[in-house]
């Protein structure tokens, strides 16, 4: 590498891009890429007291087009008392960069920019075109980021052909993994009515927590699916349960529940709502439920892209990636629609914690890992 993505991520982390300030963050991969020859434009959406600023930038306009996608904010530092130094002083120790950012993902945007840099001075006469979507909203809402910009994209003719997103998704070794495909995630929010009454007398009353319990039981005792092919099977989980009652002898009037559902390729948001609608009118209970898909499974099947990927890793790394759909949900979710996107980055042992680092070597690995990328879809 002639490129060293190292400065640059410590000028990001520097950065306190807690969602959804960007405090100058987009900034930093602005001037990094205008000389290379990228057309820049910021695209800033949200009310007035949440403002997310958010860039797309593009190298050329022919096919095909990859883009790179990732996000410059960064969840709170929390107690900034634990953090050995402040958590956006980008303090390297002992060969490892640590501040709030450096493994989610401002160390995975500055190794791209690293080797972006070094594939545009080998590779000038490139065929096709290169794009970044950074945005400024993954981390919190997600509601003004990724989502808004590939909206402009697609008005503005501006879709890739293929989608990179710089997560980090290594688990043990840089390389060892690739992420096809995300779970869905659908919340639920379920309150019974029933009749408050004296618990000596239920004959009187309808215990809403018993009906709460008959209509989870069958949702809880058999398994959603066995999974599929790609992913793992599909879980409910109860993630809150309340009554609002102190007095043990009350019969309490209404019970209410949180429930979050992981989903695979089996089902859709709308398939599972009405499940679980099926479940609470099959038990009799006078309920009440809204619901929330914060984003449907996809999968990129394995193919030319995929494929495309796996070499270009192995033959940086020295690691044949594992084809891989767990963990939570990331922006992917939303480019998805639009094109077959996958994430690589870096190995994320630290993200969100306190004391989040990398390794400064890693870093400088993870750029020639991109470097290989961009020369197997564009040279």
């Amino acid at each position: 590498m002639t490129a060293d993505p190292v400065p640059v991520a410590q000028a990001l982390i520097r950065c306190r891009s807690v969602t959804p300030a960007d405090d100058g963050a987009l900034d930093v991969v602005q001037r990094f890429l205008e000389p290379l020859g990228f057309a820049c434009t910021r695209l800033v959406y949200g009310p007035d007291d949440y403002r997310v600023d958010n860039l797309f930038a593009r190298r050329g306009t022919e096919g095909p087009h990859f883009c790179y996608a990732g996000h410059t904010d960064v969840v709170p530092p929390g107690d900034v008392a634990a953090w050995r130094d402040d958590p956006f002083s980008a303090t390297i120790r002992d060969g490892v960069l640590y501040g709030r950012g450096a493994c989610d993902m401002k160390g995975g945007i500055a190794a791209f920019l690293a080797g972006l840099a070094d594939f545009l001075a080998a590779n000038p006469a490139h065929k096709g075109s290169v794009s970044l979507l950074i945005t400024g909203d993954e981390e919190a809402r997600s509601v003004d980021g990724t989502a808004k910009v590939l909206e402009w994209m697609q008005a503005n003719g501006q879709i890739p052909d293929m989608a990179l997103v710089g997560e980090p998704t290594s688990r043990h070794a840089l390389g060892d993994t690739i992420k096809i495909g995300r779970r869905g995630s659908l919340n639920a929010w379920v309150t019974v009515d029933g009749i408050q009454g004296h618990s000596a007398y239920p004959a009187g009353a309808d215990n809403p927590i018993h009906r709460m319990v008959a209509a989870l039981g069958p949702l809880l005792s058999a398994p959603l699916d066995n999974g599929s092919a790609h992913f793992p099977p599909s879980t409910l989980q109860v993630t809150g349960f309340d009554v609002g009652n102190r007095t043990s002898n009350v019969i309490p009037a209404t019970a209410q529940a949180m429930l979050n559902i992981r989903f695979n390729d089996h089902h859709t948001s709308a398939h599972l709502t009405e499940r679980l609608h099926a479940a609470f009118k099959a038990s009799g209970a006078r309920y009440t439920m809204r619901t929330e898909c914060s984003g449907e499974s996809f999968l990129t099947e394995p193919g030319p892209f995929v494929d495309g990927l796996s070499r270009a890793i192995a033959r940086a790394t020295g690691v044949t990636p594992k084809l891989d759909t767990g963990g939570g949900t990331s922006d992917a979710r939303f480019i998805a629609r639009y094109c077959p996107v996958a994430e690589f980055g870096a190995v994320g042992e630290t993200p969100h914690q306190v004391d989040e680092r990398a390794p400064v070597e890693e870093l400088r690995r993870l750029a020639g890992a991109y470097r290989a990328i961009l020369e197997e879809f564009l040279t």
